[in-house]
């Protein structure tokens, strides 16, 4: 049993199941409509699998023509949209409704155009995060952004929840390498916003959609950056006693001016289920591991891990291991980038995504595992640490009843703790149902209202990914405003 309310179904859209699944047939073709039970429940969940719903119907256009049709069939009909890339989301940002279709991108996954001159690709966003790269990468480019889940999330799920990834802190995340996207709104209008240059004219509408939870329209393609690949690429490993040791390390280093690609940092019980999982050569004998990777020639990179080693020796590391080859990079990094499914051959976990000051490290650490020590729960931490960006893993056992209660609610006071002390709820997860009644934690109902009077302005009946991102009563009374507003419209003003 889960805490977190859902919307009621519209009893109305769910009896007239039978006339839509037909409606939308026509519209997109049998073979895009899946309207079965079997079929509908690979579609009832996303990475949050403690709630699950079975959608009305799904639909898995294969053009943004074809999207534009069937949003404007759902607003003539007043039946609700839920957008969805592969379904990886980890705040429930893909979950059902239902009364709602959902419509999948993943039929839309082509490269349209590589321009590798001005360094830019066009592709639909049903593509992989990783496949991008794989099809700028014989030309020695690559697409930076790199979720932990890449090689099965989508570009448009990137996009909703301006994913980042253990190289964001020299690459920067989503919103730093996407140049323009094609967006349906929820009328059926085609909208193109950026493009194949480096700023836009006008109001920066591009930061507006990038990280908007699929509440404002459908992107249907974009136009993203492309890197030149960097000539090499070497992790080292640095082991500490303590995490107050590994946060001053990580502090330092920033501090001298000097950006690794990464520095991810991982705790004891993440050191040994990972260890134990992908046998990278972790040390684990530490209570904190970094994991901290630099990039250019062999030169550049022999003398930044020199200095790098020389930060940390005044800390007195347990440990210090450079890569001395491919495979062994390769390793270290399949250690960290499996954390999650290597916690999950354990234990279910209910993942965190809170970001905060690197100041606060420490004393944040020390913090989440007196929460979970106070619910009676065990915590593996995994986080970007150069960043801040915190993924906490609280460990629970689904099938004892309160056990995912005692779960969400140290997870809640984790994400409290966060922004007490100057971070916020989400740094790449989005917030989805599961940061949505945090919300107030952030912001004001002021705060709210203006969020959701742009909301309003995109999609004016409220059919959008409905139930997500801000709590239901504050969903409501935007509603009944925007309803009060339309009233007072003098029809022949409008007309």
């Amino acid at each position: 049993m889960s805490s977190i309310e859902l919307p009621l179904p519209n009893q109305d859209i769910v009896a007239r199941r039978s006339e839509i699944v037909r409606d939308l047939t026509e519209i997109c073709g049998a073979d895009a409509v899946i309207f079965d039970e079997d079929g509908r429940r690979a579609f009832e969940t996303d990475a949050l699998t403690a709630y699950r719903r079975m959608p009305l119907a799904v639909v898995l256009p294969s053009s943004t023509e074809a999207v534009s049709e069937v949003l404007r069939y759902a607003k003539a009909n007043g039946i609700r949209v839920v957008p969805r890339g592969a379904g990886t989301s980890l705040c429930g940002g893909a979950l059902p409704l239902e009364d709602a279709i959902v419509i999948g991108v993943s039929k839309m996954n082509r490269v349209l155009e590589i321009d590798f001159h001005n360094r830019f690709a066009r592709v639909e966003a049903g593509i992989t995060n990783l496949a991008i790269s794989g099809a700028v990468a014989p030309e020695g480019f690559f697409y930076a952004p790199d979720p932990s889940s890449q090689l099965a999330c989508t570009l448009a799920g990137n996009l909703a929840m301006n994913s980042g990834g253990a190289h964001c802190l020299k690459y920067g995340v989503t919103t730093n390498n996407v140049l323009g996207v094609k967006m349906v709104t929820m009328d059926g209008e085609i909208v193109e916003i950026g493009g194949a240059h480096l700023d836009a004219e006008g109001y920066d509408l591009l930061a507006l959609i990038v990280g908007s939870e699929g509440q404002f329209g459908i992107i249907t393609e974009a136009t993203v950056r492309i890197l030149r690949a960097a000539e090499g690429a070497r992790p080292m490993m640095i082991g500490f006693e303590s995490s107050a040791k590994a946060g001053i390390c990580v502090a330092r280093i920033i501090g001298s001016g000097i950006i690794p690609v990464a520095i991810e940092f991982m705790d004891r019980p993440a050191i040994e289920v990972c260890e134990a999982f992908a046998k990278a050569g972790y040390p684990t004998n530490v209570d904190a591991l970094l994991i901290i990777e630099v990039e250019g020639s062999e030169q550049e990179i022999a003398d930044r891990l020199a200095y790098i080693a020389s930060i940390a020796h005044e800390l007195n590391p347990l440990a210090l291991v450079v890569s001395g080859s491919e495979e062994q990079s390769a390793k270290i990094w399949k250690g960290r980038k499996s954390a999650f499914g290597a916690i999950g051959r354990i234990s279910d976990y209910y993942c965190m995504d809170g970001t905060i000051p690197l100041a606060h490290l420490p004393h944040v650490l020390d913090q989440i595992a007196e929460i979970c020590r106070t619910y009676g729960l065990r915590v593996a931490n995994i986080f970007h640490a150069g960043d801040g960006n915190l993924h906490p893993l609280v460990m629970y056992d689904a099938n004892k009843p309160g056990e995912t209660e005692k779960a969400e609610a140290a997870g809640a006071e984790i994400l409290k703790l966060c922004v007490s002390v100057g971070g916020c709820l989400t740094g790449e997860h989005g917030v989805g149902i599961e940061k949505r009644d945090l919300m107030r934690a952030q912001f004001t109902d002021d705060d709210m209202a203006v969020q959701l009077r742009i909301k309003s302005v995109f999609d004016p009946d409220w059919l959008l990914n409905f139930g997500k991102v801000f709590p239901l009563d504050v969903i409501e009374a935007a509603m009944a405003r925007t309803a009060r507003s339309a009233d007072q419209v003098d029809p022949a003003e409008a007309a």
